[in-house]
């Protein structure tokens, strides 16, 4: 518990006094945000403000996931260490768009080709590492089962070890993609997205030190219905980094924002929220624990897929927050009332995973 606190303490510190020293970095060299024209005009204000506020969150968890293991004495498990490299890998894509973004002085980035390509290089070799590297109990970083709030019987190697690599790649992936796009698209009023993650990363703190008590691993202090997860304490101490970092970050980033943390952020955040729901076998957990994020999502796929039919919309805007926004509600209104959800969509996820528990 302690290596947890410290993780959390630590980054949060970094992320608190280093965020306004990135911001006059950025500030001195001049990379601003570049606001889409076809969104709230409201919005155009923001032109200017430093993005790639990623970069702290990022290095603030790094660096308080080290403070961590050094307190505890050891070196990151494999677990961790494949879910830091998905966060960081992401980052690094996002990085690379926003970057574009400000060089060519617009708001896009990569092309839709490059950042795929980014992206399924990190995801694939991710998926791929994390059925490699058992432990001393046979256990691997992750799962060809399907995933509920432990391993389901559904298992994508039904087919023999080829076919269940190829298909959790493919999972796998599916999940990184939805996550960090679901992220993304949350990042659009100041703070709604750093908020909302430090909620959903705060949920997985308790629902990764709960695995650790009843891990199978720890059969003396297991319960009757054990978890399968590899490295659960490692887990819960970079969700604990992502909740300080987030933390630490908000205070700069809520209403008006003095930093984004642009799609370096939103990436890096997706993916670890998919790489620690891959790890800690709670795939579709995930959905209800972050349920805020998918009904962000599900809001611009109805969009789209209605106009394409009717060509009329059933929102204003979409995402959902842009809706609303349009529809007179103020940004502060909008954030608080979105974080308020994500609390129910936390709480609800972490009850779901306890009544399990001890229904069994």
């Amino acid at each position: 518990m302690i290596a947890i606190l410290v993780s959390a303490g630590i980054s949060l510190v970094v992320a608190l006094f280093g965020t306004p020293l990135f911001i006059r970095f950025l500030v001195h060299r001049n990379y601003g945000q570049f606001v889409r024209q076809d969104g709230p005009t409201a919005h155009f204000t923001k032109r200017g403000t430093p993005t790639m506020g990623g970069v702290v969150i990022i290095g603030a968890t790094l660096v308080g996931v080290a403070g961590s293991m050094a307190v505890a004495g050891r070196p990151p498990s494999a677990s961790a260490l494949l879910c830091l490299y998905l966060m960081t890998g992401l980052g690094v894509v996002g990085f690379l768009d926003d970057f574009t973004k400000i060089r060519k002085q617009r708001s896009l980035g990569l092309t839709a080709k490059a950042k795929i390509v980014g992206q399924g290089f990190v995801g694939i070799s991710f998926a791929i590492l994390a059925l490699q590297f058992p432990n001393a109990n046979a256990r691997t970083p992750a799962s060809t089962r399907i995933s509920f709030l432990r391993d389901t019987n559904l298992d994508l190697a039904f087919a023999g070890v080829t076919v269940g690599l190829i298909l959790f790649v493919i999972w796998a992936n599916f999940l990184i993609t939805a996550w960090s796009n679901a992220v993304n698209l949350t990042d659009g009023l100041d703070g709604l997205a750093t908020g909302v993650s430090l909620v959903v990363f705060g949920a997985y703190v308790i629902v990764c030190i709960w695995q650790l008590n009843q891990s199978c691993q720890r059969l003396a202090a297991a319960g009757p219905r054990c978890y399968e997860v590899r490295d659960p304490q490692d887990l819960a101490i970079i969700a604990a980094a992502i909740m300080g970092a987030c933390f630490g970050f908000l205070w700069w980033n809520a209403s008006p924002a003095r930093i984004f943390m642009g799609d370096t952020g939103s990436l890096a955040l997706g993916g670890a929220l998919a790489g620690i729901s891959i790890l800690s076998r709670t795939e579709i957990l995930a959905a209800i624990v972050g349920g805020l994020f998918v009904i962000i999502v599900m809001s611009d796929v109805i969009q789209i897929g209605f106009f394409k039919l009717t060509g009329r919309r059933v929102f204003k805007m979409a995402p959902l927050h842009h809706h609303f926004e349009l529809s007179g509600w103020g940004e502060v209104t909008i954030v608080i009332r979105f974080w308020l959800i994500a609390g129910l969509f936390a709480a609800l996820g972490m009850g779901v995973f306890y009544a399990e528990w001890v229904a069994t």
